[in-house]
């Protein structure tokens, strides 16, 4: 089993900027597909943006040009620097890292809220 830890949430205000983290302690990050999930209060888990083993990255529409996804091998870390800010991205953010079909973890996640 491999725990996967979140953080780095918290309240800001629109137009304002977070980073969030997602580590694994005890497997290597860059081996797996990182994703970066969120749900908001009565909405779908939507994915957000992921990293490949590869270095590959995919961003969901409406994210594109504000977030970026990037893995420090060094720290283990994946993290999603999110810029510009706007309320409707308030949500639980959740980091998955997939090894393979069977090995797929999920962490608990991290709130982010946007409201002044």
């Amino acid at each position: 089993q491999v725990q996967v830890e979140e953080s780095g949430g918290g309240l800001v205000q629109p137009g304002g900027s977070l980073r969030l983290s997602c580590a694994a302690p005890g497997a290597r990050v860059g081996a797996a597909t990182v994703s970066w999930y969120r749900q908001a209060p009565g909405k779908q888990r939507e994915l957000v943006a992921s990293i490949s083993s590869s270095g590959t990255t995919t961003y969901a529409d409406s994210v594109k040009g504000r977030f970026t996804i990037s893995r420090d091998s060094a720290e283990n870390t994946v993290y999603l620097q999110m810029n510009s800010l706007k309320p409707d991205d308030t949500a639980n953010y959740i980091c998955n890292a997939r090894f393979s079909e069977q090995y797929n973890f999920w962490g608990a996640g991290t709130q982010v809220t946007v409201s002044s």
